[in-house]
């Protein structure tokens, strides 16, 4: 192995959604002159790597576009994704030990139905990336931590059903921030119950609440979970200068985090704090991914942090407890999940695109099955200001279904489109990795 880290940048020169927007190019580019200056990519222990483009392969196999992903995408997306990609090469193929994707677009609010934007992203870069891992390199469980202040609902989406995928988000309490989810009780369909694991944060969380709920829950489950793979999906937004947030936590409190968590690969997502917080954060996680002493590097504004309220410290102790008592029982309360829900889960759902002025309608069906994860069927119809209806009927055969659930979502397929009630009709087959339009 010649070097420990091997870093991807790509700031998107040409993609922003507006020119004043929080997410812009800036938010990297002060970052890279940061590292630049310091000498880091001078170090023998960094290697730089160029990112490339995604294929529509990779994206169909994750995401289903309405009426198809390349009108909803940028190439500045498909770098993105590409960007993360290469990330995961670099590692795979043994060239260094772990690496950091500083890619935007970012992608954790991109659910598996993509009708445009919402939450800045399009698609989700960290699924992309997870399922190019399994499908060319044979990975099965992967383990995927989400440090965003805002919670992860677009990951969580698409991995809801899958056993195999432990997603774990601790963000600001979702009644307090966008998208307002991420609660407790959101553990997983059936299937894949307990894979699921949200810890909301109250406002104020410092880097020592932050710290419990890693050293106390996110640790341990991760150990308890055996995955092959671990991915940090390295939101800084949790920074105590961020502008769109609440929390209290520091350069050095991220880059302990780097530390101790050890992921594999990390993707880079929100952070909008971009002179104050971002260069710093970044090279903190940069050393600290790559092994190197990061005790110095800490914020000009230091003594602006806020402190943690006892209040909020006693509130987290009792999260934490309650979480670890779920762990505990995850095996019998996913057994009770299963003998109450019958042959088949569903949930009806209304889902906002915040950048696109988009409302969805969303009736999601899956198949609790004995012999593999099942089937999932999803009736989508979405309408907005500068768009008409949108609509289709979905079905997604996941990478371990048994041959009877394989045949009865094509059948479903097949039968919604002879009644006709959608303007599309999509089948996204993981076994064989085939999408197709029926």
């Amino acid at each position: 192995m010649t070097s420990k880290l091997g870093l991807v940048f790509f700031p998107a020169f040409d993609w922003a959604i507006s020119p004043t927007h929080p997410e812009r190019q800036e938010r990297l580019l002060y970052t890279r002159d940061q590292i630049v200056e310091e000498g880091i990519l001078d170090l023998p222990s960094i290697k730089e790597y160029k990112p490339r483009l995604a294929e529509y392969a990779d994206i169909n196999r994750v995401h289903i576009g309405i009426p198809n992903i390349a009108s909803l995408i940028t190439d500045a997306h498909l770098v993105s994704a590409g960007g993360a990609i290469a990330a995961a090469d670099a590692v795979l193929n043994r060239e260094v030990g772990r690496a950091f994707a500083l890619v935007r677009p970012p992608g954790h609010h991109a659910m598996r139905v993509v009708h445009g934007t919402r939450g800045f992203c399009t698609i989700n870069i960290e699924a992309i990336m997870v399922e190019y891992m399994r499908r060319h390199y044979g990975l099965n469980r992967v383990a995927i931590v989400d440090t965003d202040v805002h919670h992860g609902d677009g990951t969580q989406d698409i991995f809801y059903h899958d056993p195999d995928t432990l997603f774990i988000s601790f963000h600001q309490d979702g009644r307090t921030l966008y998208p307002g989810s991420g609660f407790v009780e959101e553990m997983g369909s059936p299937n894949a119950f307990g894979t699921t694991v949200n810890i909301p944060l109250p406002p104020g969380t410092s880097d020592e609440g932050f710290h419990e709920v890693l050293d106390h829950l996110v640790l341990p489950f991760i150990d308890d979970f055996k995955p092959d793979i671990i991915i940090n999906s390295a939101g800084q937004d949790n920074h105590y200068s961020d502008p769109l947030a609440n929390m209290a936590i520091t350069a050095q409190g991220y880059a302990n985090l780097a530390k101790k968590l050890k992921a594999d690969i990390a993707v880079l997502e929100g952070g909008y704090s971009i002179e104050d917080a971002l260069p710093y954060v970044n090279v903190g996680i940069i050393l600290a991914m790559a092994g190197l002493d990061f005790k110095n590097v800490i914020e000009p504004d230091i003594a602006k942090r806020p402190r943690q309220s006892s209040s909020t410290a006693k509130y987290i102790s009792q999260l934490v407890r309650e979480w670890q008592d779920i762990w505990r029982n995850r095996e019998r309360l996913k057994q009770q999940e299963k003998s109450k829900t019958g042959e088949f889960w569903q949930r009806k759902r209304n889902i906002y695109y915040d950048d696109s002025g988009l409302n969805e309608s969303q009736i999601e069906t899956v198949r609790i099955c004995n012999e593999c994860a099942g089937y999932i069927t999803i009736a989508t119809e979405a309408e907005g200001y500068s768009f008409g209806a949108k609509s289709a009927f979905v079905g997604v055969i996941p990478r371990n279904s048994c041959p009877h659930c394989s045949a009865a979502v094509r059948d479903a397929v097949l039968a919604a489109k002879r009644i006709g009630n959608y303007q599309n009709y999509f089948l996204q087959d993981k076994v064989q990795d085939i999408f197709e339009k029926i």
